[in-house]
């Protein structure tokens, strides 16, 4: 991946966060931007989105995020100066459930170990 295609990820997140937390913060109050990913060419670009709560609220903000999508995208616009600004799709980021998963797991075993009774 070149320097510019990091740069413009780095910046892409940055700009996703603010734009989140200013324009709509009673909606996007769970919502965190972890990751985008823009392809070389600048024209596609994923972003990664971590989501607090159960299954029913995790697909309810992911539906309005990808709503919103196009507003999110012509806000970036004026805020960011690129000869291409990528098509953004939203991906809910399992990898924050999955590190509590595995350090539930590791606690289980090491208080195994310890002759402790699983919680």
């Amino acid at each position: 991946m070149s320097n510019r295609t990091l740069r413009v990820n780095e910046l892409i997140q940055r700009e996703l966060g603010d734009i989140l937390h200013r324009d709509y913060q009673s909606e996007a109050v769970a919502i965190t931007i972890t990751e985008v990913r823009v392809a070389p060419d600048l024209r596609d670009g994923r972003v990664f989105v971590s989501i607090v709560g159960d299954d029913a609220t995790v697909q309810d903000r992911l539906r309005w995020l990808r709503r919103e999508a196009p507003a999110i995208r012509t806000e970036l616009g004026r805020r960011i100066v690129l000869k291409y600004l990528p098509k953004l799709d939203y991906v809910f980021d399992k990898s924050a459930a999955r590190g509590t998963r595995l350090m539930r797991l590791l606690d289980e075993i090491g208080g195994a170990e310890k002759g402790e009774p699983a919680p």
